[in-house]
């Protein structure tokens, strides 16, 4: 709206899901059917009130011309840049063709601001580029969190495995005052104390990190906090949780220091709820990455939707990090409450374990 009514004409670059290409490095035609930008140019029309011109194409001579045709306040999408495998494998001359079309290149994507794609670094060898207000938005937020917390500074951490968040844990036990973890890695985590977890998931990789982890809190002052509490289902160590629970399955709660044989934990249990949210009504500034649990079952969701009503209950500044956190705020109708719900799952994890974005550090470079 700010470009359409300062009178620019309008290019959109956007991608949509993971298509496949086929040997000529396109995207084949059952992609190209589950993953056109349509229904898109049609929300977007209806949401600006104008008519928004849609391609069938990203670059060509079609695209071309339709681009030098545009009058002031026109916008014009262009098709799903991922159609070409150029665009993630930044092609330089695939980058040159999208920046031919304009005089000056606005990144406001910061899902993929951690990926260096034609669409998101390439472009910006041949076009000056500038962040848009959602970027500018995103790194203010999460970058006060880490530079500059209002404290006490609690971060919550979920998800499956310690490896994949170690990096953010060792930054966080560097930042903060206050850490909680849940999700599958907890069971790392208890695991790396010596304790039994009957059949739950222990990333063996991770228990020498998860112990690290614990030592590097205790040193530094920092409360860790794991569940003492567990909501376990009578499941086989390799019961494949994606396709679906049974029905029928015993459902038991726990102490996470007495887990119980032949069942796996899914959630934290009421005790760690209420824990976890005593904690984070009480931050001035609170980050939130991943789920507490199998948020997709609702048997399960209980643990990560109590931490989104914790958080709404909050005072201080209230940060949550895309994915499935994100989903509960919204969800619960928490969104509004919330100081910045991120749109970047990877990208503001990567932030803030300190990584450059390379679709940042690229305007950073203008």
């Amino acid at each position: 709206n700010y470009l359409i009514d300062n009178g620019a004409r309008v290019i959109l670059v956007s991608h949509l899901g993971r298509p496949k290409a086929d040997e000529s490095g396109k995207a084949d035609q059952s992609s190209v059917k589950k993953f056109n930008l349509d229904p898109v140019a049609a929300r977007l029309s209806e949401l600006l009130g104008k008519p928004v011109k849609k391609m069938s194409d990203c670059i060509g001579d079609e695209v071309k011309s339709a681009a030098a045709g545009l009058k002031d306040g026109d916008v014009l999408l262009l098709e799903n840049v991922r159609f070409y495998a150029a665009e993630t494998k930044n092609d330089p001359d695939f980058s040159k063709q999208l920046a031919d079309l304009a005089e000056l290149y606005v990144n406001d994507a910061f899902g993929t601001a951690h990926r260096a794609h034609a669409s998101t670094e390439g472009v910006t060898k041949y076009l000056p580029g500038v962040a848009g207000f959602l970027i500018e938005k995103e790194l203010a937020y999460l970058g006060n969190a880490i530079a500059d917390p209002k404290r006490p500074f609690v971060a919550v951490l979920g998800g499956v495995k310690v490896s994949g968040k170690i990096d953010v844990i060792d930054k966080l036990l560097e930042k903060g005052d206050v850490l909680i973890v849940g999700g599958a890695m907890t069971y790392t985590f208890l695991s790396a104390q010596g304790l039994s977890v009957g059949n739950s998931m222990v990333e063996e990789s991770g228990l020498e990190l998860a112990a690290n982890a614990l030592k590097k809190a205790k040193d530094r002052g920092v409360e860790l906090l794991l569940p003492v509490d567990t909501l376990e289902a009578k499941l086989a160590a390799d019961f494949d949780i994606p396709s679906g629970i049974p029905a029928d399955v015993d459902i038991q709660t726990a102490p996470s220091s007495a887990m119980l044989d032949g069942y796996r934990g899914l959630d934290i249990g009421p005790e760690s709820t209420k824990l976890f949210s005593d904690r984070i009504k009480n931050a001035k500034t609170v980050v939130w990455n991943g789920p507490m649990g199998v948020f997709e079952d609702s048997r399960f969701a209980k643990g990560t939707l109590a931490i989104a009503e914790a958080m709404a209950q909050c005072d201080g500044t209230t940060i949550v990090g895309g994915g499935d956190s994100a989903a509960a705020v919204e969800q619960m109708g928490y969104a509004d409450k919330m100081s910045h719900v991120s749109t970047g799952g990877g990208a503001s994890l990567e932030f803030l374990e300190g990584k450059q974005l390379p679709g940042v550090v690229a305007l950073q470079d203008k």
